[in-house]
Order: C-alpha cells, then sequence, then structure tokens
C-alpha cells in the first residue's frame, strides 16, 4: 500500500468512523450523521416505544423540504395577481413554493460501557428552522433560531450498555418568518462528544489571538469540578508545513468559587513567520492538552489561526497586512441548489473555488451564520468573511417561536467564539435592514439592541469591528438628507444599494467607513467604478448565484437575477464582472439580449437583460449585444468579416467594459469578438452555429478542479481531486449535449436519465432553469442551455463507481469514478 493511499484511508477513517479518538483517547467524538429514520409529518413520536421500522433511513446532512413538491399559487391568488401576464405571487414566494411543515428524526443510540463515568453531551450545528430535541422519551433542549449550533449535556440521561432513542422533531415554521427558503430538518453535523467528568476545556476553549503578525496569545477556558487547582496546560504549535514551531507547558489556576476558568497563556513568537493573506492562506495550528495536578492528561482541543491584521480605516478601507485589500464580493443565502440546505463541505468548497476564479475574494453571509465548515473552507481558500447573524431583529424573522429578545443572549456567544479564531472573518455584523421593518426593540430602529448585542459580543472577541447592513440609508425609511440613527453609531456604515451616499455623508461624518454590503447585479460596474475604490472596504453583489426562494413570481422558483444560474453556469454578465474583479487579466465575452429586465426589488432596479452566448438564431433576425471586455477596444467579426471596431468607454462608469453592438444580422457561421490592447489581440471569444445534438458527455469535478490554480485540494476531507469514501463527500458531474464535432448545442433540452453502480448514490439532479417545474431530486433532469447536472453522495465503502447518463437519440455518457 502506498503512502498516499494510507494517508487518505486515514482521512477516510477520520471523517466517517464511529468514533474519533484524540490524544490518547482523552476525548471521543461520535460521528451521528448517519442512519437516522425519517418521517414527514408531525405526530406523537418521541416515545421510546414509537414503531419507526417503516419509515425511511436517511443520512446528516439532509433537508426534508427540497424533496417536496412544488406548491403553485392557488386561484385566489391567481386572481389576486393584477396583471395576468406577470409572475403570479403567492404565501410560499419567498419560502421557493414549497410548503411548511414538520419532520421527525429518530435514531438509536448504544452507548459502550467504556462511557460509563463520563461527561458526554450532544452536539447539533443546525436544525432548520426550530427544533425539539427528545431522549428516550423526554424534550431535553432545542433550538429556536436553527441557524445557531448548540449543544445538551447529558450525562447521566444517556444509559450505557443500553439501547437508547434519539428523538428530533425539526419545524419549518410558517411562511412569513423567513423571507427566503431555509430547508427544513437536520441540514448541519450532529455528533456525541465524551469527555472527563470533572476537568475538562469548555465548549470552544481557545481564543486565539495574534499581535504584529509575529506573536500569539491564547486564552484557554477549562472547568473543573473536583479539587483540582492547578491545572497544567500544553500548547503545540504546528505550522503550515507541518512542523512544530513551539511546545511548553503554563499552568492554569483557579482562585476564586467559580468552577469556570478563563486565563492567558504566555505569549508565544512563531519562527520565520508565514501569513494569512488571499493568495497565500497560510493556516497554523494549536493543539492543547489539559492536565489535572497528578499531571494525567484529562482533554484535548484545537484549532487553527492565521497570522495577518486587519485595519479599516476611513480613508483607506480595509487594509490586510497593511495593504490595501478590496473586498470584491458577493452576497447569498445559505442554501446550495439542487441540495437544497443540507449544509455538504464539498458543495460549499465548489462554490468558493468557483467563485475565486472569477475574482471573488469576499462573502457576507446574508442574513445568518453559515455552517463553520464554510468559515473553515474560506480561511483554507482565503476568502474574506463579513460574518451575520441576524436579518431583522424581530420575533417574525428569527424563528417565530420566541421573542427576539429571548434569542440574542444565548445566539451571540455561540456564534462569536465558533468563528472568532478564524482569520477569514474581518467583521462581525449583527442584522439586515432593521429599517424596513418599525417594530424593532426598544422602539428606536434598533440603537439600543446594536449596543446591547455589541456588548455582548465584544466580551468574546474585540479584534474586528461590528456593523448591521442598513436599506435604506436614510432615517427611519424617511428619504432623509441625514443617515439613519443605526448608522451614526455602528463602526462601520454598511449601506444595501446607497453607495451614492458614500460621498455626502463622509464628507459630513468623516470617520464615517462604508461598505456596500448589497450591490445590485442590474447596476453592475457603475456601482462599482462609481465609487471611490481608494477609500471604501468594497461590495458584495446580491444574489450574485441564483437561489431558491425570494421568487419575484411563479413560476420562478427562487432569485433568477445572478451572473450564475443555480446550476453554476455562467450567465454572459459573469464574464462582466470578471472584466473589473481581474483587471490584470484580459477578458473578452459576447452576451446576446434575448429581452430587457424591469424587475424591481426592495425599492432598487434589479433585473438584468435576459442574455444568452449561442449562435443558434432565426436567420435574418437583428439582434442587440454585449462584448464585455476590459481591454482598449474590441473587433467584430461575423463568419470572418468585420462588423468593426469600437473603444472601451473607459470614462463612463455606467458604461465601462462593455461595449453594445445593435441590428447585427444574424447569419450561421459563427461571431467572434476580439479584443485589443496597444493595437494587438489579447483576447477572443468565438461562438458557432452548432449542429444537431448527437451524443452525452460527463465532465466531473476531478476534471474542473485539475484546472484551478493553486489548486492544494488532494487529500482533503473536503472533497476536491480526491473523492473519499466518508459517506458524506459529493461529486458533481455536468453532463453536456454535444454535436458531432464536439460542441455543446445549447438549444438541447432533452430529458437525461441517470443510472448509478457502486457505493454511491444521487443526492440533486438541476439545470438552470430557474421556472423548471422537475424538482432537485430523483434520477432524471432536462438538459436547459444544453446541459444539467448531477450529484452523487459517496457511501463509505472505497471503490469503483460507474455513473451512466441516457437521452432518446444521443449516445450515452458513462464515466467510472474512484473513491478512497
Amino acid at each position: 500500500m502506498t503512502k498516499k493511499r494510507r494517508y487518505l484511508l486515514m482521512l477516510a477513517f477520520m471523517a466517517s468512523t464511529a468514533v474519533m479518538q484524540a490524544a490518547g483517547n482523552l476525548r471521543t467524538v461520535e460521528n451521528l450523521n448517519f442512519g437516522w429514520r425519517f418521517h414527514n409529518g408531525d405526530g406523537t413520536f418521541e416515545t421510546v416505544a414509537t414503531d419507526d421500522s417503516a419509515w425511511r433511513t436517511v443520512d446528516v446532512p439532509h433537508d426534508f423540504q427540497i424533496e417536496q413538491p412544488w406548491v403553485p399559487p392557488t386561484a385566489d391568488e391567481k386572481a389576486d395577481n393584477n396583471d395576468p401576464a406577470a409572475n403570479i405571487k403567492s404565501r410560499l414566494s419567498s419560502r421557493g413554493f414549497k410548503e411548511m411543515g414538520i419532520g421527525w428524526y429518530r435514531r438509536h443510540l448504544n452507548i459502550p460501557d467504556s462511557l460509563k463515568g463520563k461527561r458526554l453531551l450532544l452536539q447539533f450545528d443546525g436544525i432548520m428552522y426550530t427544533a425539539d430535541v427528545y431522549l428516550n422519551g423526554s424534550r431535553i433542549g432545542g433550538t429556536d433560531y436553527g441557524y445557531v449550533g448548540f449543544e445538551i449535556d447529558v450525562t447521566g440521561l444517556l444509559k450505557t450498555g443500553a439501547d437508547n432513542v434519539l428523538a428530533v422533531r425539526a419545524d419549518t415554521r410558517q411562511p412569513n418568518n423567513s423571507r427566503w427558503y431555509t430547508g427544513g430538518g437536520l441540514f448541519r453535523d450532529v455528533r456525541l462528544v465524551a469527555t472527563d467528568r470533572d476537568l475538562y476545556f469548555e465548549r470552544y476553549p481557545l481564543y486565539i489571538t495574534t499581535r504584529d503578525n509575529r506573536y500569539v496569545n491564547v486564552t484557554v477556558e477549562v472547568v473543573t469540578r473536583g479539587r483540582d487547582k492547578k491545572m497544567p496546560v500544553e500548547l503545540k504549535v504546528v505550522a503550515p508545513d507541518g512542523s512544530t514551531v513551539y511546545q511548553g507547558r503554563s499552568t492554569v489556576s483557579r482562585s476564586t468559587p467559580t468552577r469556570s476558568v478563563e486565563q492567558q497563556l504566555p505569549e508565544i513568537e512563531i519562527p520565520n513567520p508565514k501569513l494569512w493573506d488571499t493568495e497565500t492562506p497560510n493556516l497554523y495550528t494549536i493543539e492543547a492538552t489539559l492536565f489535572n495536578e497528578k499531571g494525567q492528561a484529562v482533554d484535548f482541543a484545537t484549532d487553527h489561526f492565521g497570522l495577518r491584521t486587519i485595519e479599516i480605516t476611513p480613508t483607506e478601507g480595509l487594509k490586510l497586512n497593511g495593504k490595501k485589500t478590496l473586498l470584491k464580493g458577493y452576497a447569498n443565502h445559505h442554501t446550495l441548489g439542487a441540495l437544497g440546505a443540507a449544509a455538504y463541505p464539498r458543495a460549499i468548497e465548489k462554490r468558493i473555488l468557483m467563485m475565486k476564479q472569477w475574482g471573488i475574494n469576499h462573502i457576507r453571509t446574508s442574513h445568518n451564520p453559515y455552517s463553520r465548515q464554510f468559515i473553515e473552507l474560506c480561511d483554507k481558500h482565503g476568502i474574506l468573511v463579513v460574518d451575520e447573524l441576524y436579518d431583522k431583529w424581530t420575533r417574525q424573522h428569527t424563528g417565530g417561536r420566541v421573542p427576539f429578545e429571548a434569542l440574542w443572549q444565548k445566539d451571540v456567544p455561540e456564534w462569536i467564539k465558533r468563528d472568532r479564531n478564524s482569520p477569514s472573518v474581518v467583521m462581525w455584523s449583527l442584522g439586515n435592514e432593521l429599517q424596513q421593518d418599525p417594530n424593532q426593540p426598544y422602539n428606536d430602529w434598533g440603537v439600543t439592541m446594536y449596543r446591547l448585542q455589541k456588548t455582548l459580543l465584544q466580551r468574546y472577541d474585540t479584534t474586528r469591528l461590528v456593523t448591521v447592513a442598513m436599506h435604506p440609508r436614510y432615517r427611519n425609511w424617511q428619504t432623509d438628507s441625514l443617515p439613519c440613527d443605526l448608522a451614526m453609531i455602528t463602526d462601520v456604515q454598511s449601506y444595501n444599494y446607497r453607495y451614492m451616499y458614500f460621498p455626502g455623508d463622509g464628507r459630513r461624518f468623516p470617520w464615517m467607513k462604508f461598505y456596500q454590503s448589497e450591490a445590485s447585479v442590474a447596476a453592475m460596474g457603475q456601482n462599482y467604478f462609481e465609487m471611490d475604490l481608494d477609500r471604501v472596504i468594497g461590495l458584495a453583489y446580491w444574489g450574485a448565484i441564483d437561489y431558491l426562494g425570494e421568487s419575484q413570481g411563479w413560476p420562478a422558483k427562487g432569485w433568477s437575477q445572478g451572473v450564475f444560474d443555480i446550476a453554476l453556469e455562467p450567465k454572459p454578465k459573469a464574464w462582466y464582472m470578471k472584466s473589473f474583479f481581474c483587471p490584470d487579466e484580459p477578458t473578452v465575452h459576447i452576451g446576446i439580449v434575448d429581452k430587457k429586465g424591469d424587475q424591481m426589488w426592495n425599492g432598487v432596479q434589479t433585473g438584468n437583460d435576459g442574455m444568452s452566448d449561442h449562435w443558434q438564431r432565426v436567420p435574418g433576425k437583428k439582434l442587440s449585444l454585449y462584448t464585455y471586455t476590459n481591454a482598449e477596444e474590441v473587433e467584430l467579426l461575423l463568419n470572418g468579416k468585420s462588423l468593426g471596431r469600437k473603444a472601451n468607454p473607459t470614462a463612463d462608469a455606467k458604461h465601462r467594459n462593455q461595449i453594445r453592438w445593435d441590428d447585427i444580422e444574424y447569419q450561421p457561421g459563427y461571431l467572434e469578438a476580439v479584443a485589443y490592447n496597444g493595437g494587438r489581440a489579447v483576447a477572443r471569444h468565438r461562438i458557432e452555429t452548432t449542429d444537431d445534438a448527437v451524443a452525452l458527455k460527463a465532465e466531473p469535478d476531478l476534471a474542473m478542479n485539475k484546472k484551478t490554480k493553486n489548486n492544494k485540494l488532494a487529500n482533503s476531507t473536503s472533497g476536491g481531486t480526491t473523492w473519499l469514501a466518508d459517506g458524506t463527500d459529493l461529486q458533481h458531474v455536468r453532463i453536456v449535449a454535444v454535436d458531432k464535432k464536439g460542441r455543446r448545442v445549447q438549444t438541447a433540452a432533452t430529458k437525461v436519465n441517470f443510472a448509478v453502480e457502486g457505493d454511491a448514490r444521487i443526492v440533486g439532479v438541476i439545470n438552470g432553469d430557474i421556472n423548471s417545474h422537475e424538482l432537485t431530486v430523483g434520477n432524471t433532469r432536462s438538459l436547459y442551455n444544453g446541459s444539467c447536472t448531477v450529484i452523487l453522495r459517496a457511501g463509505r465503502t472505497p471503490g469503483k463507481v460507474t455513473l451512466t447518463a441516457t437521452a432518446p437519440d444521443m449516445k450515452a455518457a458513462t464515466i467510472t469514478m474512484q473513491t478512497y
């Protein structure tokens, strides 16, 4: 067996084995993701006697709502629509036209006698949207805001050497309890943790801060329920290359009656420090071992960190390690297309890598914490994160089960302690668009609530600024020359869409620091170039990837104004974004206008022109199109004949990098755009008239990742160039219809059938048509723009997996892949 093979097996074992052991069996962590029984619907199912033998077996992460049928508007809702030709809204428009409901999960736990006398914890990384947890028929806990994780101490409740029944009731709540598709169920990981009962590390016990990109300070949180008053803690620091750069022991002392002790350990100097940034995201690891007074090791904790500095000023925006760094990003909801809310690390990583190729260096987690794996992957790949906790601070918008005032005291510490060591997190955001709802606590438009939450937040982290995304930026929703009251007290002035007020507000209030927390894709380019890029923090394009929910009307199942469709296929405007996010990479791309976009959202023009980039048209039809480019000029050629050259209007912020061409008469053949700098061709884009589709072609993730710059994904536990047989890792396989020359046929719309052999199963099928009535589960999906994607979830037995895709009148595509 090769060394690489042994390493891969070790990683797969650690990810999927029933019990992971750390530092000599000090703490055990059992993965509870597999083998749950699921029932869609409510009932009295928490009892031990409940017969769940006929229930379906599912594995976590799981979103039960994504499996449900679409619910079209009712006859009454259609009748209420004033314009019969318009898209039709319904009570479920925001929630993705999926019915609300309740799902039950049950799992049997057999606790070995070896855990007798241990402290036992159940950990849930999130349950959507609210939930109750039962053990052996009794309620032991739950969540009122499922985006935030929690743990339940079940010491003395779990019976060792016997069968235990764990049951979870998950509730999506009512349609108005969220403004987007949330999903439902056990959408993140579940674990059972065992520690010493008398002396142990607290949840998220390490607080790691750095100084001058060389020095590291670690505060540890220890709980002692015995007589120990002097508790040694050994720290080990591992460098990005795997070498140990520090190892030492300090003593934590308890001198007060409190059982919980927080103590900062002596500062550590890192030799030859390797900094973390967006291009070289170097990560260090700290391993902490806790000892009792007898010198026996009793617990273990680990976390990673990066050596980096963040400074945000009114005159220079954000500086990373002393260098001006503009946030060039996007803001989306947490869902993952065909997978719904199920938080698969590989699907998250796929999006991060894709967006980084298009110039993205920043993501805002609107409007709730994403999974911990998301943050860790941003750490790994150098993405700068604005980490957001809530939407509006009301009961309605935070689960609907309890008043908002009952949530934040618990949610803020859990959220901050979970993410505070991650170098990718550069700013905290407590909420979003409070100005649209007057029912904020204390009747002062969020001012008092912001101060209360910030005070608690800074109990756990003082290294980052705190903000709230605001829309509109006016005082109390009135058109006003002054910013709203909340903007006058936040650390950063985060305006959704209203970047045009940055200059005036900056002159009046020179201490303000500006971030365009949402930017309209419809105004893309203009809302970038019109900012003073030397002074602002940056921007996040709202809904850059199409997503379920927040539909502007049936039949659209969600947001459709992104530059990538819901299947992650780039639309022509994606190249426009790339042209200014990657200014040093010559770019040109043709986008043909099919329809004019006129949708409004939140008082902002969000509708994009419907565009395509194929050359299959009606002969003689006159077309309008854009060439997106960052070059000086573009020449357009039709079947080799020049239609002229046009200069890039770089002095015009509204039209920079986009050149419009009208009255282009379609002729079969090809249309080519050639971009020039200094008279020299630097980029080309050619679209051709294709023949009919004759075959399907399969393109797995593996092929895509080989093309990724700075690809370090081999042996990654979250997927990448190695597909792990860990029960959770995914393989996205893109199916493309091609003609006899192997060219993609974008007009192909045939239904494709999938079959899988080997230890893997289909968990998602998707194409880019947000209006499609097909479900994202099953083994069929129609082509849209000539492609669709099938997503496979690996089993836990390494081996070959064969996928076959078939469609009428086309040669089938068969691909064999390997899991490790």
